[in-house]
């Protein structure tokens, strides 16, 4: 199992700004944030657009999902078929990672209005590429263990200039204490240059040192968007709920990078023929379910600007 570095994981970071995220002084009017939902996202790193999809849109993935994966879910025995193909970070490997990238009703998510103005509030900018990325489905633990999981960023927190991003997690069944979910130390956001000063010049750029340090829980309902930047140390707490499955869409934009003809049409490529991104940290399906059995996804005028075949 290789290594991988803070370049390598999926997330994609942003070349088009300088200036970091919760320095951002606002030229465009607020689409979907609050004045308070701004504050709390420059202060503590994330912010959660409630039903920035419809109940319904959730239930539709959440069927199709099930099927993705041949599991049934009226019968808990099928839940914990072993993952198809291991992922280089061990601490993904068992956690629900589900790899499926480009169902229609993924993209229709995508394409959602509120969810795209939610990041261009975000952002202060419209002409945004969404990333390709997977879904979760996080049955409950068989054996119940240490309930708070990991601790990590997704960038290299010993790069400078920091690197900008964000990602979110579109909710698509009810994620709470029980049943696990997103958590958060908002306090190493908001003061990581006094914290970093009392750590080990060779600590882990990528796992903080959690002593001292408290998590907060995040619950979210069907719907409902988590976004986060990149730079906020985050994990996943284990479901340990009586027979409840936490499912979720990842789900993230970032300014388009329409000068890069490689990229763009590596991702219409991608779209075109069904594909995982080409990356280590997407194992992708061996099975090749999404080619051989879904047609290729239907794209509206802003999706297609949203995956780069059309242009800002």
């Amino acid at each position: 199992m290789q290594n991988v570095t803070a370049a390598e994981i999926s997330h994609p970071v942003s070349s088009k700004l300088t200036t970091q995220l919760k320095e951002i002084k606002k030229t465009l009017p607020l689409r979907v944030l609050s004045e308070a939902d701004w504050q709390h996202w420059i202060t503590k790193g994330y912010v959660i657009v409630r039903q920035a999809i419809s109940r319904e849109a959730a239930a539709r993935l959440e069927s199709a999902l099930w099927e993705f994966d041949e599991k049934d879910p009226a019968d808990p025995a099928t839940w914990y078929e072993p993952q198809r193909r291991p992922h280089v970070r061990p601490e993904l490997n068992n956690v629900g990672m589900t790899e499926i990238y480009h169902h229609q009703y993924m993209w229709d998510n995508r394409m959602t209005q509120r969810v795209y103005d939610a990041f261009v509030d975000i952002w202060d900018r419209a002409d945004l590429w969404v990333a390709i990325d997977r879904a979760n489905i996080n049955p409950p633990k068989k054996v119940k263990g240490n309930p708070e999981g990991f601790i990590h960023w997704d960038v290299d927190t010993k790069a400078r200039p920091f690197p900008i991003g964000v990602q979110g997690v579109l909710s698509i069944k009810e994620q709470d204490i029980e049943t696990g979910g997103f958590q958060a130390v908002p306090y190493l956001f908001s003061h990581f240059e006094e914290w970093v000063k009392t750590q080990s010049p060779d600590r882990d750029p990528i796992r903080p040192d959690m002593t001292g340090l408290t998590r907060e829980n995040v619950d979210l309902g069907p719907g409902d968007l988590m976004i986060f930047n990149s730079l906020l140390a985050h994990g996943v707490r284990p479901n340990h709920s009586e027979g409840r499955v936490r499912m979720a869409q990842y789900v993230s934009m970032y300014p388009a990078d329409q000068d890069n003809e490689a990229e763009r049409q590596e991702r219409i490529r991608l779209w075109r023929e069904l594909q995982p991104p080409n990356r280590p940290d997407f194992p992708g399906d061996p099975r090749g379910w999404e080619a051989a059995h879904y047609g290729r996804p239907y794209l509206n005028p802003l999706g297609r600007k949203l995956l780069g075949l059309d242009l800002w």
